[in-house]
């Protein structure tokens, strides 16, 4: 890792943490509650390592930002446009509406209006019907009349064959000056009602993705950074801003996946279970050579099914602010919690209510709050509540395990102080220095990457050939999201044969991964 100084920051919904790190050394963190604006929160974030670590703002080299912003947007429904739906696919996909499988109330928030036209591809990229710019123009009217602000254009087969998509999108942009445009095949795999959801999805984010990015570039001139600046995307890897804009839900989970790429960092460990402690929740991955496993089935996000990348996480409501209870003799832990009002709530910080962190600081192995607060407890209550929180970890880490075998834990998370013991079919549990930071640092240390994930026929093209041509793809878009190309190595490769399909028919994905070139423009 080189010695330019790099600054990442993870603005979550409950914190936002920073670090200042050089090479392998983390020389300043800070976490403080999130702001209500988002900008105001990174300055004062990253004023304050600087002032840590006495550096100046002229000498940092980098910046590496991941945020919480449009996850939480879309389930919360908030900050959405009103988006306009145009399926390549008629007649065969008009048994299926868009949207059909999407919860009421998120519906009607981003919901604007739906054309089917004809258009499509079959799996080789062959046209199923030819695409008619006429019926193009005539659903830009209606999108006009409804005054959507952003249109989802979604084809049978996308991903293998893009020119429709493309071709629509170009005309819709003359159509309706400055309407934001969506294209599925840049977003999701090869299902067509998940990936246009996930098209939809990112459509109704785009006005706010502006705006977050926005922020963040101003934010960092009022700090004086002139370096350029990156945002994590939910593999472990960093976006262009510009990108960003374009594409927001690449930065969903980006939180945990920035906190499993943190615990490798500071654990040295490449391959392990990786459990982040928060307030609220607990979220579960597996690393792989370093990275997250991602996720090899629709993904449900706020109601919907997605298909487009996500990392394979398990999320339960443990966490440090997570209530205790006692329920028919039983004792409870979770999932509701008291968040980010845990300072103000629990029993060690003055409050009434009773908290994991309670319990832990009662058993005597976290030093946090008042201990006298939490000194009169009931041992039996607390002896089964520590052994109640720690039978949730294990079980959460046991459904994420692909086998029985023990294998390496990595603790990170302010809520980390809830874990005191060896846990059941680990065979380590490491705490790492700066585990409470680990977001931050995970985004600092992030890497660049270009993927490929698409159809290929063997019988055509042979497997050998097909594979040299997608590392060699995925090579190139990496070193054109700005990996150093000396650095670029293939870490990934996936092969599933798609049985319903004449041809040889392959589904190849490869993933190929970067030190950043640092001094380009942001």
């Amino acid at each position: 890792m080189s010695d330019v100084l790099r600054i990442g920051v993870d603005v979550g919904g409950t914190n936002t943490d920073a670090v200042l790190v050089r090479g392998k050394d983390v020389l300043a963190s800070y976490k403080a509650p999130t702001s209500p604006d988002v900008g105001t929160g990174i300055v004062a974030a990253i004023d304050d390592v600087l002032k840590r670590a006495a550096v100046t703002a002229s000498s940092v080299g980098v910046v590496m930002i991941g945020t919480t912003h449009f996850t939480n947007a879309f389930v919360e429904a908030r900050h959405l446009c009103r988006v306009g739906v145009l399926r390549l696919g008629a007649p065969a996909t008009l048994a299926i509406r868009p949207l059909v499988d999407w919860p009421p109330e998120l519906k009607a928030v981003v919901h604007g209006h739906s054309e089917i036209i004809g258009g499509g591809f079959n799996y080789d990229g062959r046209p199923i019907t030819p695409l008619s710019h006429d019926e193009v123009r005539r659903a830009a009217r209606e999108f006009r009349a409804r005054a959507i602000d952003a249109v989802a254009v979604s084809s049978v087969f996308a991903p293998v064959n893009v020119t429709q998509e493309q071709e629509v999108a170009h005309i819709l942009q003359e159509e309706l000056p400055g309407v934001r445009v969506a294209v599925s095949s840049q977003i999701g795999r090869i299902g067509l009602i998940e990936r246009e959801n996930a098209a939809v999805m990112n459509a109704a984010l785009l006005p706010m993705a502006e705006r977050v990015v926005g922020s963040f570039r101003r934010a960092l001139l009022d700090l004086g950074i002139r370096a350029p600046f990156y945002v994590s995307q939910n593999d472990g890897t960093l976006l262009d801003p510009d990108v960003v804009s374009r594409y927001p839900v690449l930065t969903f989970a980006s939180g945990p996946t920035n906190s499993m790429r943190g615990g490798a960092f500071l654990s040295g460990k490449a391959d392990a279970l990786v459990m982040d402690i928060g307030g609220t929740t607990t979220d579960v991955g597996a690393l792989l050579h370093g990275f997250p496993r991602e996720s090899s089935v629709a993904v449900d996000i706020g109601g919907v099914r997605t298909n487009f990348r996500m990392p394979d996480l398990l999320s339960i409501g443990l966490g440090g602010g997570s209530l205790v209870t006692t329920e028919n003799g039983r004792v409870r832990v979770g999932p509701r919690s008291v968040g980010y009002r845990i300072t103000s709530d629990a029993l060690v910080f003055g409050g009434d209510q009773l908290t994991a962190t309670d319990i832990a600081v009662a058993a005597g192995y976290a030093d946090v709050g008042d201990r006298e607060r939490v000194a009169k407890l009931d041992r039996e209550l607390v002896a089964a509540a520590v052994d109640e929180i720690h039978r949730l970890a294990e079980d959460a880490l046991d459904r994420m395990k692909t086998s029985s075998a023990a294998v390496p834990v990595i603790l990170v998370g302010g809520g980390s102080i809830l874990i005191n013991r060896d846990l059941r079919g680990c065979d380590s549990v490491t705490v790492p220095g700066h585990a409470g930071v680990a977001n931050a640092i995970g985004a600092a240390i992030a890497q660049v990457s270009g993927v490929v994930d698409r159809l290929f026929s063997y019988e055509k093209q042979g497997r050998d050939a097909a594979l040299a041509e997608a590392r060699e793809e995925a090579v190139r878009n990496a070193i054109a999201a700005g990996a150093q190309p000396s650095s670029v190595g293939i870490t990934e490769i996936e092969e599933l044969p798609i049985q319903y399909l004449p041809g040889g028919a392959v589904r190849i994905r490869v993933k190929a991964v970067g030190d950043l070139v640092l001094g380009r423009a942001a």
